[in-house]
């Protein structure tokens, strides 16, 4: 690990145009257990009538919004979490110029709050939240004043769902354009906390390597191996993705 660990190091003070992309292991460390691991949601035991991703469907969303949303404010909002030493470090990357994006999976807002400003959130955010009916924009707190129960429109009436992206619907095509160009163009790709299992992380692997040259350089940080080790240049397992993003890039 202490070989790839001072190449990654070396690869940052020499790029100029780095993307991170990102997936739920970001943020175990801020306490938000992720999907698929053994002790992820999807594998927890839960007293729900279906599994996780009926419950996260839009199908189920629009038929059953008072039992989707018990689930929402039970499983997936962590108000309390805070942004952890991978959040941070990739916003002092970004402060020095090198870092250009942040691309995440991640729905909990904790780049943002640990001071990132290019994040493109593919899967949406549930820090965001509006009216399905006329549109109105609420925070999360607005929701977490209504939990657990189905929040109404202050000003129609209507049901506010989270500005998220659920089974069944398409992904934010302004944000993929732009995920897909900052990918493009970098010089270096840094992968943390996802298997790349999931459609669109390996899409963005393969737009990387597409438009590969001698001069790029990539690097996937997780903490087991995933299928695609092989298509980076160091691959590092390591549960805290922080402590080796925060060894590599010290600000």
């Amino acid at each position: 690990m202490e070989h790839n660990l001072a190449a990654l190091r070396q690869w940052i003070d020499e790029s100029d145009n780095i993307v991170f992309f990102g997936g739920a292991g970001v943020s175990t460390e801020s306490n938000i257990p992720d999907f698929r691991s053994a002790n992820g949601l999807y594998n927890q035991k839960h007293d729900y009538p279906h599994q996780p991703e009926v419950m996260l469907s839009a199908s189920f969303f629009y038929a059953h919004p008072a039992e989707f949303f018990r689930y929402h404010f039970d499983k997936l909002v962590y108000a309390d979490a805070k942004p952890n030493d991978a959040h941070y470090a990739l916003a002092r990357l970004e402060g020095s110029g090198k870092l250009k994006a942040v691309i995440t999976q991640n729905v909990d807002g904790l780049h943002q709050m640990a001071g990132s400003q290019r994040v493109l959130e593919v899967h949406g955010s549930a820090q965001r939240n509006y009216c399905l009916n006329c549109g109105a924009k609420y925070d999360l707190a607005f929701m977490l004043s209504t939990a657990p129960c189905v929040p109404h429109c202050l000003d129609c009436g209507g049901i506010v769902r989270p500005d998220v992206v659920l089974y069944e619907e398409n992904l934010p095509i302004d944000i993929m354009r732009a995920a897909e160009k900052a990918v493009c163009g970098a010089d270096m790709l840094i992968v943390g906390g996802t298997s790349l299992a999931v459609y669109p992380a390996a899409h963005y692997i393969s737009y990387f390597y597409n438009k590969k040259n001698p001069a790029k350089k990539s690097a996937i940080i997780n903490k087991s191996e995933t299928l695609y080790d092989d298509m980076f240049d160091i691959a590092i397992h390591e549960d805290s993705i922080g402590n080796v993003l925060s060894k590599a890039y010290l600000n």
